[in-house]
């Protein structure tokens, strides 16, 4: 979080009593305690052992579509488990045409809880390794909000928590067993590069969240969803990887933008067997290079601490972050702006990791 192969379920308890599980009359249970027949299914995601509970086959249909196929990540630590119970209510009454309100936070009393709304929400007890997710019927009509934000919200924040992880929003790529992460601004990149690096042959671990084991400079991530604008295909020449994009389902995120959501199990390229040992990283810039032919550039030793936590505001407070930013400025950081071509900054991740 021997464990089974991500994509094989383990399977305890038979059958939901119904197609979308627990809904039942509140009366004579008004806590929900009793919330019927629950089939079980586990998953090995970012070093850690899921286990995943309910009694609503749709809402374990969504964390197949999100874990199931995954590369089986160990990092070099005792093995937790986490449970997750997974709860389906009743549609809301007034559900609306719009996207569902952004999800609220808090803690306190040992509790975490993410709150959507009266009938989506997320409530974890790390402590105590478990996390119960609540949703909605006609959230099932809204995959990608109910995967990122109620379900994924579960899991990152046990496994971060859970393992001491530093929890960072970026991408990392990498060649045998070694990996670089891409940093930097929304807008700036990151994604098309991410993908170029794939087409071209290097190991994609993740494209906006990643991991970080502090002590080994370990990452993990989870390698199931590729988010691209349409203008990305532009630079793919293969028509198999095009196709593959361009079919794919048109999310669109909380800020209005509307991208492809490929699957990278389905797709071309390989996704990192095991999670990769850290040898730098780089802070993908939206501005053009003025020399073509040198589009890396070092940050100063004395400014790395500053922009690694300008550029990841919420993993600076984490408490492995001293002992990753020592680590990383040991290893160096780069700036890495914008070529003639996305292929130009692969080229440049290329060398960093020594596969020239």
């Amino acid at each position: 979080m021997v464990q089974p192969p991500l994509g094989r379920a383990t399977r305890s308890v038979t059958t939901a009593s119904t197609p979308r599980g627990d809904i039942r009359d509140a009366s004579a249970d008004p806590f929900r305690e009793r919330s019927g027949c629950r089939r079980a299914l586990s998953r090995q995601i970012l070093g850690a052992r899921f286990r995943f509970e309910s009694a609503s086959e749709a809402l374990l249909q969504q964390v197949e579509a999100a874990y199931g196929g995954l590369p089986p990540h160990r990092l070099p630590t005792a093995v937790p488990e986490f449970r997750v119970e997974l709860r389906l209510s009743p549609p809301r009454l007034s559900p609306g045409g719009g996207e569902p309100p952004p999800v609220q936070t808090q803690a306190g009393a040992g509790w975490i809880c993410g709150v959507m709304d009266a009938s989506n929400y997320v409530m974890l007890a790390p402590a105590q390794q478990r996390a119960l997710v609540v949703a909605s019927a006609d959230m099932l009509e809204r995959p990608y909000h109910l995967r990122y934000e109620l379900i994924e919200f579960a899991v990152f924040t046990l496994a971060t928590r859970g393992q001491g992880l530093v929890p960072l929003h970026g991408a990392c790529v990498g060649r045998r067993g070694r990996g670089v992460l891409l940093l930097g601004a929304s807008g700036s990149g990151k994604s098309t590069l991410a993908l170029l690096a794939l087409l071209q042959g290097l190991d994609f671990l993740a494209e906006d969240a990643v991991f970080v084991q502090p002590h080994a400079m370990l990452a993990t991530g989870v390698a199931n969803y590729l988010h691209v604008q349409a203008d990305a295909l532009r630079f793919v020449d293969a028509a198999g990887a095009r196709r593959w994009i361009g079919e794919a389902p048109v999310i669109r995120r909380r800020s209005g933008m509307e991208k492809f959501e490929a699957d990278l199990r389905r797709g071309p390229g390989r996704l990192a067997a095991a999670p990769l040992e850290l040898v730098g990283a780089v802070l993908v810039s939206a501005r053009p290079a003025a020399n073509a032919t040198a589009l890396l550039s070092a940050v100063r030793a004395a400014d790395v601490a500053a922009r690694l936590s300008a550029d990841q505001p919420y993993a600076s407070g984490q408490p492995g972050w001293p002992c990753f930013a020592q680590r990383m400025m040991a290893m160096g950081v780069h700036e890495l702006r914008r070529g003639k071509h996305p292929r130009d900054g692969v080229a440049a991740l290329r060398e960093l990791l020594g596969d020239g």
